[in-house]
C-alpha cells in the first residue's frame, strides 16, 4: 500500500508544475530594455514611373488573351441598363434572347453585371460587364456542362 501513495503524490506534483501564467512569467522584467523596432523601408517611386506602370496595367487589362483589343463595336438602341427579359441581342450576327439581367457582384463603387442569354438551340450564355466601363469590360461566356467558358466577339447590338 505504501507504493500506491507515492505514485499518487508524484502525479499531484506533476499536475501542479504546469507552468506560469503570462502575468507571472513576465512580472520581473521591469528592468529589461527591449530593442526598438527597425523602421520600415519606404520605396519612393517617381510619379512618372507610377503613371507609366498604371498605364501598362490598363493596357494589359484592355487586351484580350489573343492580344486583341477588348473594345467592342457596340450598336445600342437603348442604354444597357434598360435591357430586360425577352429583349433581343445580336452578337457577331447571331441572335440571342435575354433571360435575365442582374448584378453579379456589387464591388461598392462599381457593379459587375450579368445578362443571361440563350440562343435558338437553347444554349446558355452570359454577357458580363462593369456598369461604369461597359464597352471596355464586356465579356461573353458560353455555358459548357457546368462552367462558363470565355468566347471572343467583336460586334454587339441591341
Amino acid at each position: 500500500m505504501v507504493k500506491k501513495k507515492k505514485a499518487v503524490k508524484k502525479k499531484e506534483e506533476e499536475s501542479e508544475d504546469e507552468g506560469l501564467d503570462l502575468d507571472d512569467a513576465f512580472s520581473d522584467d521591469e528592468d529589461v530594455t527591449y530593442a526598438e523596432s527597425k523602421p520600415r523601408k519606404i520605396k519612393k517611386k517617381d510619379l512618372d514611373e507610377e503613371i507609366e506602370e498604371a498605364e501598362e496595367e490598363i493596357s494589359k487589362i484592355s487586351r484580350d488573351i489573343n492580344g486583341e483589343d477588348k473594345n467592342h463595336v457596340v450598336k445600342a438602341s437603348k442604354p444597357i441598363t434598360k435591357i430586360r427579359k425577352g429583349d433581343k441581342i445580336k452578337i457577331d450576327g447571331k441572335d440571342y434572347e435575354v433571360d435575365e439581367h442582374y448584378v453579379l457582384i456589387d464591388h461598392g463603387t462599381t457593379k459587375e453585371m450579368a445578362i443571361e442569354l440563350f440562343d435558338k438551340n437553347d444554349k446558355d450564355y452570359q454577357l458580363r460587364y462593369f456598369n461604369d466601363q461597359m464597352e471596355s469590360t464586356m465579356e461573353l461566356y458560353e455555358l459548357q456542362e457546368i462552367m462558363f467558358i470565355k468566347k471572343p466577339f467583336n460586334k454587339i447590338e441591341w
